[in-house]
């Protein structure tokens, strides 16, 4: 993997729009300062195969979808309703997520798709085109980089579905998360470009539900007693966490969405693509299609890894070597959960011997390409690395 420097400071423009937590404290050097030389036709390559597995998801989920696949993905039985419902009505409406793949010496392969709750949009969005700003390389056809623009669009598609609903969008994270917030201050500010008139982030813990009366629906309070109803609601809360931690609220969220007196993204059925599950579900619909790799519900003999279900941030991921005896794994709290067993594949290195992942993201369409960087197994602590095309 080839590499250039990156000179100059991209930190006054990363802190001026708040998300300091990108280059201090424990992130200090999370963001690369070098760029990945990508050629263009490598990069056309990746999205296209984005764009591709995503149809192909959509083409390995059976209509209606039955019990058993619900059951074989590890789906919450408190959610089947709200997956198949927002299934069914396209007015539930998949926004965005990110592809991450392998670019092996013979293509790109999937390794997962973050469907749910995909984070890297400030990096990906905004800061690797601030490093190319500040190193003086930027140009309109630098970088494979349209993610705000497809968000946008995505966001006035989502509006005009509903367009009987008030144009009101609270966007909720998880308590106490810098970078979450920041990633919902992205999503809040390519909604304000498509043309919402009312936009409050705070944590989810901030947010009131009501499935009574009057006060049906979600609510936040945007100014001090002054208390707001939202018609549209992002979460950067995965739908999986919400039902095991927070039945009562997923039950209530639930009621709303069936009755769309609330309309949510991501949508239920997004956790279909999430469950590391459907893997081997593709597996087993294109079986040896060339930009998959072999997956199991059941162990691999051979070099593989193994990944639960439902993990985050690379927890509890492990890279299984049988002849060996050797096995590498993450640590983390998602060992209990069910087990994907996925064919491994050698990710390019560069001369220091750090492996490198491509993550593309899909909003509507592939649009946006960031790099993860770790001399191990990649996780949530390895290093951005921007791109430049060549």
């Amino acid at each position: 993997m080839k590499t250039i420097v990156l000179s100059g400071d991209v930190s006054p423009a990363v802190r001026a729009l708040g998300w300091d937590w990108a280059i201090e404290d424990a992130c200090q050097n999370y963001v690369a300062r070098e760029a990945v030389q990508l050629p263009e036709a490598e990069a056309e390559v990746l999205l296209q195969a984005a764009d591709t597995l995503y149809d192909m998801l959509v083409q390995a989920i059976p209509d209606p979808i039955p019990d058993e696949l619900l059951q074989q993905l590890a789906i919450p039985p408190l959610l089947w309703a709200p997956v198949r419902h927002s299934w069914n009505d396209e007015r539930h409406w998949h926004l965005y997520g990110r592809f991450d793949l392998a670019m092996t010496a013979d293509g790109p392969k999937l390794l997962e798709f973050n469907a749910d709750t995909a984070t890297s949009l400030p990096e990906a969005a905004v800061v690797q085109w601030a490093s190319l700003v500040a190193a003086g390389q930027a140009g309109d056809d630098r970088q494979a980089n349209g993610l705000i623009e497809c968000l946008e669009d995505q966001f006035r598609h989502w509006r005009a579905l509903n367009d009987s609903l008030q144009d009101s969008l609270l966007l909720v994270y998880l308590p106490d998360s810098a970078e979450d917030e920041a990633n919902c201050a992205v999503l809040a500010e390519a909604a304000r470009m498509a043309g919402f008139t009312y936009i409050h982030t705070c944590s989810v813990d901030a947010m009131k539900v009501s499935v009574q009366g009057e006060e049906r629906g979600a609510w936040a309070e945007v100014e001090p007693g002054q208390w707001q109803k939202f018609d549209f609601l992002f979460k950067l809360v995965p739908w999986e966490i919400l039902a095991e931690e927070e039945p009562e609220l997923t039950a209530d969220l639930s009621n709303l969405l069936l009755t769309r007196d609330l309309i949510i993204a991501n949508p239920a059925y997004s956790l279909l693509f999430q469950s590391k599950g459907l893997l081997a579900r593709l597996w087993e619909v294109f079986p040896h299609h060339p930009l998959l790799l072999e997956a199991s519900r059941e162990p691999l003999a051979g070099h593989h890894v193994r990944k639960p279900f439902f993990g985050r941030e690379g927890q509890n991921v492990a890279e299984v070597q049988p002849g060996s005896g050797l096995t590498v794994e993450v640590p983390g709290d998602f060992a209990r959960q069910p087990q994907l067993y996925q064919r491994w594949a050698e990710l390019p290195t560069d001369a220091q011997g750090r492996r490198y992942q491509a993550g593309v993201f899909w909003a509507g369409e592939a649009c946006a390409i960031g790099f993860r960087r770790e001399a191990g197994l990649i996780t949530n602590l390895s290093e951005f690395v921007p791109h430049i095309l060549v």
